[in-house]
Parts: structure tokens; sequence; C-alpha cells
């Protein structure tokens, strides 16, 4: 079966990219290994996240990296074995986290953000998914009075970037969310964002618009994707047919690489991975709006399936055994503060982050391998930039004037 592009992938990223191709004219097949929106994409916070401009840097305080250390935090923590395997990627993350260097970082990943609501909008407005919408915003929660009026001056600084926000007392957050048990410093309510009630089935709703307009989506295995003798792509798909096209797309977020080295490009990825699980809902303690306990670094979401907790990020290969530690920690520690009734799920969910040393995706040809595109490394905010990157990089293959400057983004930088 011939197409004009393959697009390998279908989380947010992957459905991005093949939306935007389709919409330039492209005939797109589109394969996943499973259904779309059911591996990264599908167990996160579910922010559509438009007030985060600047990437997540790697803390260099001392008392950050001793109690780090540690492993004990409920925010980072690590698999040993394979956090030495990273020194080198971590070391680089951790110079672009110098004030000079992020700066110039959060200037370029701010051009992308910035485009975050729009583009998700139009998608949305198409795929008939309003219906997803939670609500607008969310609460960034503090617990010191130290800690709360420093994000108040990082808040300002968003604001002259026209990111919104309001700023909340102990007693404005206690009439927000009056379930809360315990008293905390404030808050910085986030009002652009837009918290969705199931990520997966987001990206699901895209994925239907996609084959509504004509594109094919199917289960099939990247890692038989070959190059043909005229030089174009084949890959084979678990219904039987082979699709061919001269043009690949590998947007399997932290796989990407594991098949891309195959064809002689590889590149430093941070595997950030983390679990969430759902609680059920207390009808007398209701949760307005979901929360990230910024000192702690967990987020609770109100959900379809129930309240979700999220963790932060765990340092280790995508196929290392499961470490239910940080999860666990992450409930002990909101269960003293927030409504979660017994847990819904059989097991944790986890599911894994690609991260770049330098905090900004990779997207565009893949150097040396004509023919053949990437699109991932998003970090924290694949869900939030998928349609984004997807727009750009449809621009780049096409021959169309990217609205924003693609460079900075270009996977050429880790040759």
């Amino acid at each position: 079966m011939k197409h004009d592009v393959i697009v390998l992938g279908a989380g947010m990223v992957g459905v991005g990219c093949a939306l935007h191709l389709q919409a330039l004219g492209k005939r797109v097949a589109l394969v996943d290994r499973r259904a779309p929106g059911m591996e990264t994409s599908h167990g996160n916070a579910g922010i559509i996240q438009r007030e985060a401009i600047a990437p997540y840097a790697l803390p260099r305080g001392l008392g950050f990296l001793l109690s780090g250390a540690t492993n004990r935090r409920v925010d980072v923590r690590y698999l040993a074995r394979d956090a030495v395997r990273m020194l080198g990627p971590l070391w680089a993350y951790h110079r672009n986290s110098a004030p000079d260097a992020y700066r110039q970082i959060t200037r370029e990943y701010e051009t992308l953000i910035a485009l975050s609501l729009e583009t998700h909008a139009q998608l949305m407005n198409d795929a008939d998914a309003h219906h997803l919408v939670a609500g607008q915003g969310y609460l960034m929660l503090y617990r010191s009075e130290r800690e709360l009026h420093s994000f108040f001056e990082v808040a300002d600084e968003r604001a002259l970037d026209g990111v919104n926000h309001i700023k909340l007392s102990s007693a404005d957050v206690a009439r927000e969310e009056p379930s809360l048990v315990g008293r905390f410093a404030g808050a910085v309510r986030w009002t652009d964002p837009l918290a969705i009630s199931s990520p997966g089935d987001l990206v699901q709703a895209y994925a239907r618009l996609f084959e509504q307009r004509g594109g094919a989506l199917h289960l099939g295995d990247a890692g038989t994707l070959r190059k043909t003798d005229a030089g174009g792509w084949q890959v084979d798909t678990a219904q039987g047919p082979t699709l061919e096209a001269p043009q690949a797309v590998v947007a399997l977020g932290p796989w990407t690489t594991q098949l891309t080295a195959r064809f002689g490009y590889t590149a430093p990825v941070i595997p950030k991975r983390g679990y969430h699980m759902h609680y059920a809902r207390l009808p007398e303690r209701p949760l307005h709006s979901t929360i990230i306990d910024a000192e702690n670094g967990y987020v609770i979401a109100p959900m379809k399936n129930g309240l979700r907790l999220t963790t932060g990020a765990e340092l280790a290969n995508v196929d290392s055994p499961r470490a239910h530690g940080q999860i666990n920690a992450a409930e002990k520690l909101a269960r003293q503060s927030f409504p979660l009734g017994e847990r819904v799920d059989p097991e944790p969910w986890m599911g894994t982050r690609p991260c770049m040393p330098d905090m900004k995706p990779v997207f565009g040809a893949v150097p040396g391998v004509p023919g053949m595109w990437c699109c991932f490394g998003h970090g924290h905010q694949g869900v939030t930039l998928g349609p984004v990157t997807g727009e750009l990089r449809a621009a780049m293959m096409t021959g169309a004037t990217p609205r924003v400057d693609v460079q900075p983004f270009s996977p050429g930088r880790f040759r």
C-alpha cells in the first residue's frame, strides 16, 4: 500500500504530525503497535500548559543535590545502575541549566509553548473534542511562605510574556478548595492552561479525525522499517499489507533513537519515567481543579477514571523493572492533605518521558538519512506540544515556511 508519508508512533506527537501532513495534502499512514494514545501520552497530568514557557531545568542547589543523593525525594528518584549510564547527558543537562544557557533555551522553547493553545483549539474544534476539557487553569500550591513569594516573582516575570495568573493567599486557597486538610501558604492559579479529563481519549479523538479525513491507521511494528531499493521506506502491519512511502517520520517517544540508531543517528535521550494511580472521589470532599504540590513534585488531577495522582521523574531506562516506591511515597504524602479514596487501578501505570540535555524537543530531517524525519524529546510537554511540533515539521517537509525559527530544534545539533 503506497502513501506519501509513513508516521511511526500514534501518541500525541505522532498524531499531531499525521494530521498536519494530511492538512497539507499528503497521503499519510499512521502506525503504532498499540491503539493511539496508549503509551506516554496516556499517563500524565492532562494539562495543556500554556504557562510552561520555561522547560524543567535541573536544580543546581547543594540542598537538592544532597537530598537527591539519598534517593528518597518524591519529585526525583533514580535507579542507580541506569543513572550511572546517563552521567554524560545529565552533566550536559546540568550545564544547560546554568543561568545564561537556560535563558537562551527558554527564549527558544517559549516560541513553541506560545502556540500550544491555538493548535489544540483548532484540532479540538475539528474533532468535536471539547467535552474532554474538564476546566481551565490549575493551582500551583505552596506550603512555605518563602517558596510561595519566590514563585510569585516567577509568575510576575511570566506575565510579561503574556501568561496570566492569579495570586492566592492561604485564605483564598481554603475558599477555592475547602476539602484540603491543613494550612497552605498560598498558591498561583495559572488561568490559561486547559485541564483534560483523559489525555489518552484526546489523542484518540484526534486519531479519529485523521481517519475521518481519509488517513490510514494501522497496527504494526516500527522495528520492521526498512529502506527500499528505490530509496523509500517500507514497514509491515499486523493486518498483513506492507506500507510503502518515500518519506518516514519517527515519532516513537523514548524509543525513537533505538530505531534511528539502526540507520546511523543517535541522540542523548534522558528517560524520565513517571507513574500514576487513580483514586475514588470522596463525594463529601470534592476537588475542584488540578493541583500541583509544588514543593513535593506530584500532581492530583480530577480525571474520567477518578482522581489521578502522578509522580515526578524517575531516572531509569524504559525497560528496567518498575519501582513503585515513588508513587507509594507520593500517595502517603498526598493523603495527608488531599481527598483521596481507595485505589481504583489494579497497579500503578508507568510511562517514560524522553527528555533532552538541552530541554528542547527534536524535530526535523534526520542527518545523513534521506527521507527520514523525526519528532521526539518533548520531555514533560508531549501532550502540550504535539500539535505544535507536528505543524512545524509538516511545514518543513512540504517546503512551507514554519511560523517560528525551527533551527534550535534541529536533530543535527546532536551530531
